[in-house]
Order: C-alpha cells, then sequence, then structure tokens
C-alpha cells in the first residue's frame, strides 16, 4: 500500500512537470513579438549607437525599424505609438514633413501624448518653428515628466537636439 501511494505520489509529480515544461517552452514560437515590438528594440540600439556618433549604423537600425512600424501601421491602424515612433525614426532619417505627418496623425488621437508632443516639439525646433514648439511643452507642462525637462532644454538651448 505505502509503495502504491509513493508511486503514485512520483508519478503525479512527474506528470505535473511534464506539463508545465510544455506549456513554457522558450523557443520563440511561443513567444512572437508583433512588428511594433521589434521595431521598438531596434530604436532603442539605434539611439545607443547615435550617442556613441555611429550614425550610419543607427540609421541602419532607424531604417529597418521604420519599415516594421509601416506593416505594424497597416496591419492595426491608428495607434498613437505607433504613429509616434514612425514620426520619430522618419524624423531621424531625415525626412521632417514625413514625421511631421506622423506626429499629427497621432496627436489627432491621443493630443496629450507625452511622447508625440515632446518629439514634435523637437522638430519644431530644428526647423526653426520655436513658438510651434512652445505650444507643445505647454502641452507637457502638467505632465511631471522627464519629457517637459528635455524639450524645454533644447527650447533654450541648454541642449542640442540631434535632429
Amino acid at each position: 500500500m505505502i509503495i502504491k501511494t509513493i508511486f503514485t505520489f512520483f508519478l503525479f509529480i512527474l506528470l505535473t512537470l511534464n506539463s508545465y515544461s510544455a506549456g513554457s517552452s522558450d523557443d520563440s514560437s511561443s513567444k512572437v513579438k508583433s512588428n511594433y515590438d521589434k521595431a521598438v528594440v531596434i530604436i532603442k540600439s539605434a539611439k545607443k549607437y547615435e550617442k556613441k556618433g555611429k550614425t550610419e549604423k543607427a540609421n541602419k537600425r532607424y531604417k529597418k525599424a521604420l519599415a516594421l512600424l509601416i506593416k505594424s501601421n497597416e496591419k492595426k491602424p491608428n495607434k498613437a505609438d505607433t504613429l509616434n515612433y514612425l514620426g520619430f525614426t522618419t524624423r531621424k532619417l531625415g525626412d521632417y514633413d514625413g514625421g511631421e505627418k506622423y506626429y499629427l496623425q497621432g496627436l489627432a488621437l491621443e493630443p496629450n501624448h507625452i511622447g508625440i508632443n515632446e518629439y514634435l516639439g523637437e522638430l519644431y525646433v530644428v526647423t526653426s518653428r520655436i513658438d510651434l514648439a512652445k505650444e507643445r511643452l505647454n502641452i507637457l507642462k502638467s505632465c511631471n515628466c522627464e519629457e517637459y525637462d528635455e524639450l524645454k532644454e533644447i527650447i533654450d538651448g541648454k541642449k542640442k537636439s540631434k535632429y
């Protein structure tokens, strides 16, 4: 009787462990990242290269991220976060008009989006439209966030915008 109970207990443990490991596989098929998520990772990498002055490597990553974001936007349109990063990558690649269009589309959906307001403000500084940059800053005024501080420093000339 005791052997049967021990055997049953071990069988139960074995089956439990086996089912757990089958459900928590680490292979990529069970954790597929969206194009948006992939793009965000690539953008973070590009920013690091940019800080190190490796513009060519950064731009390659921005282009790759932009392609993924376009696909993401086609699949799930009208997401403010996606439009924010579309504006960001487009702006980083020197297309200010395209970047501004994406930012404005995002603001039409979420007028108080912190990231869009900061990045659009930076774009306005780079394109010498300080009054418009100050409008973005005013929207960020009550957010109590680092984006407000960063945009303010750029507008005040204490910090240079990368573009």
